[in-house]
């Protein structure tokens, strides 16, 4: 497995685990604010989320005009703001990275994107994908800050932490 790829795959492991942590200690936490980067631990993964969203529609060609239109909608998902709906949310899309990664004939096949701030950029579909893992990692970082804020610890997500359990 190509290694950008593999760290796509630590990106799905470390969320899931986030999830699983933060579903495990008590729900008003969810919502409890902080200063933080994010106010709430909620915030902080539906941020993730949403980035992971619109990644996905670029890396198919679409144009960023439409995602950001329809972006807004996802918050229509779950009114609520419930981890537990965001953590199945958050599966699916997962999923619709791997059958998207799966249809790829070459990963390193380069697609040039138009961003509404950046402007364009031609790069690989798997330096794209490497982003989005890169930027997750980043934000577990946040969740960890907020949880520590609150009382509680965090869940170790470092890539190692990965690599012992899949090759350990």
């Amino acid at each position: 497995m190509d290694v950008s790829l593999q760290f796509f795959d630590y990106h799905l492991w470390a969320n899931s685990l986030v999830f699983n942590h933060i579903k495990a200690l008590p729900s008003e936490i969810h919502h409890q604010e902080v200063q933080s980067v994010f106010p709430t631990l909620y915030d902080t993964l539906f941020h993730m989320y949403k980035i992971d969203y619109v990644w996905l529609r670029a890396l198919k060609g679409e144009s960023f005009d439409q995602i950001i239109k329809d972006v807004h909608l996802l918050k229509e998902k779950d009114p609520e703001k419930r981890v537990e709906a965001l953590e199945v949310n958050y599966i699916q899309l997962g999923e619709m990275y791997k059958e998207f990664i799966k249809q790829l004939k070459d990963v390193h096949t380069t697609i040039t994107i138009f961003h509404p701030s950046y402007g364009g950029c031609t790069t690989s579909y798997v330096e794209l994908i490497q982003h989005v893992a890169n930027h997750g990692t980043y934000h577990r970082g946040n969740v960890t800050a907020i949880l520590r804020q609150l009382g509680h610890q965090g869940k170790p997500t470092d890539y190692v932490s990965y690599l012992f359990e899949i090759k350990g």
